[in-house]
């Protein structure tokens, strides 16, 4: 059924690539319950310092701590090796319930997704991979270059385009983003693409002038294909942490995000980012990169990740 569902020992890839992040926020954890000999305010203090700083963010810490206590109050748990237990399933419960599925193509239309994040993030890879993914499951594949800010952006997607055997809507470095967009929903409304996927500039440094750039894009898509884009994907590095949740909260107030894309975890300790993104902004995470590999981007799975992160 292609790419998105062999499994190619993506699973060990992925508990290797959580090491850093299980290490910080486990062994922390194992170790203050390990050597605790009852559960006491200390040792629920201890927790939540441990889960914060293993960037979960501070509302999934405190929620975990009160769910403990309301569970010890209960006699459900007696000893401390109990609480990771709690832990466990808090994550899962988390992850799972932030799980809406993908939108599909309306029928006789393609499927626009529109591709968001600052540059450094791997967003034009990204695409590649997705695009390359999509191909594997036998759909035709329209690639659009609306980053006009960098040439190399465009000679990146057109690397992508040939590679993979899609077509690629472009124009010079330099021009209106917002034509090539129009260009690519003419192309699209004729449904001959079912995925359309389409890369965006991403410099921070202007970032009013951005999202304006962004917000226009997303208007002319919608009025020249009514519901598009379906999907808008921002793409976030891990190894950032704290830093990749502000920008996911500042592109959803601005631009609204359907879903989040995770790469670089295999590098990074900060893996609990994506408790952190589920819990408090309440985006779904739909694909992680644990790789530079074609086949190292993948859908993302809570229980396949919360076990990755615990066995």
């Amino acid at each position: 059924m292609g790419l998105f569902n062999r499994k190619n020992g993506f699973f060990d890839k992925l508990k290797s690539g959580l090491e850093k992040t299980k290490k910080l926020l486990l062994t922390d954890v194992d170790d203050l319950i390990l050597g605790a000999k009852v559960i006491d305010q200390k040792l629920y203090d201890d927790i939540e310092e441990a889960l914060i700083m293993a960037d979960v963010g501070p509302t999934f810490a405190h929620e975990l701590i009160e769910r403990m206590q309301e569970q010890v109050k209960r006699k459900q748990l007696t000893q401390p090796e109990l609480l990771k237990k709690v832990l466990r399933e808090s994550m899962e419960e988390i992850l799972v319930s932030g799980g809406i599925p993908p939108v599909s193509a309306p029928a006789g239309s393609s499927l626009v997704i529109m591709v968001i994040g600052v540059n450094g993030t791997g967003k034009t890879t990204t695409i590649g991979k997705l695009a390359r993914a999509y191909k594997d499951e036998g759909k035709e594949v329209l690639l659009v270059a609306a980053d006009t800010f960098r040439a190399a952006a465009i000679e990146q997607l057109e690397v992508w385009a040939n590679r993979t055997g899609s077509p690629l809507v472009k124009q010079q470095a330099g021009a209106d983003p917002s034509a090539v967009v129009f260009d690519a929903m003419k192309a699209a409304s004729s449904g001959k693409q079912p995925i359309v996927i389409i890369d965006t500039a991403g410099r921070l440094h202007t970032k009013v002038n951005l999202m304006e750039e962004l917000k226009k894009m997303k208007r002319i898509m919608g009025r020249e294909l009514p519901g598009a884009p379906h999907e808008t994907y921002l793409v976030l590095d891990a190894t950032t942490g704290q830093n990749a949740v502000s920008q996911a909260r500042l592109f959803h107030d601005e631009i609204g995000i359907s879903g989040i894309i995770l790469t670089k975890l295999d590098g990074t300790a900060k893996g609990g980012v994506v408790i952190h993104i589920a819990r408090e902004l309440k985006i779904p995470i739909r694909y992680i990169g644990v790789g530079e590999g074609l086949d190292d981007l993948r859908p993302f799975d809570a229980a396949e990740f919360v076990e990755a992160l615990f066995d």
